[in-house]
């Protein structure tokens, strides 16, 4: 019965890679620009929370473009592992309960786009065709 959908593959992916990447955005934009209001974010500077935001600005954007998906997906996995396990992991080990388990879910999306690449709508696929 879904077989039927097994043709919108390539398009999923990249829609999948869009919206992930947009949420990604969101949570920069929260940090960066204060967009949206947040109560309880950390302020910005040298730390690890400081730095967070404009990774996942950039990270993100890229992602949404599809450009150098998959060595951006690779850093942004790598940038969720390591913010999970520094911020989250000491304060229990199941992520529903810590509070990581949005986090751990973005690590391994991203980490799916190291093996899958961008899908067909995306400027790594343009930069292919031309």
């Amino acid at each position: 019965m879904f077989s039927q959908f097994s043709s919108y593959q390539p398009q999923l992916l990249s829609l999948l890679r869009i919206v992930a990447g947009l949420l990604f955005v969101t949570h920069g934009t929260a940090k960066v620009l204060g967009f949206p209001a947040l109560e309880g974010l950390p302020p910005p500077g040298l730390s690890l929370a400081g730095l967070s935001g404009p990774l996942e600005l950039l990270f993100g954007t890229l992602l949404v473009l599809g450009l150098f998906t998959r060595p951006v997906a690779f850093l942004a996995a790598g940038f969720c592992a390591v913010g999970y396990w520094a911020v989250h992991a000491g304060q229990g080990a199941i992520p529903l309960a810590n509070g990581g388990e949005l986090i751990a879910l973005y690590c391994f999306v991203w980490l799916y786009f190291v093996a899958a690449g961008p899908g067909p709508w995306s400027v790594d696929a343009a930069m292919k065709r031309a």
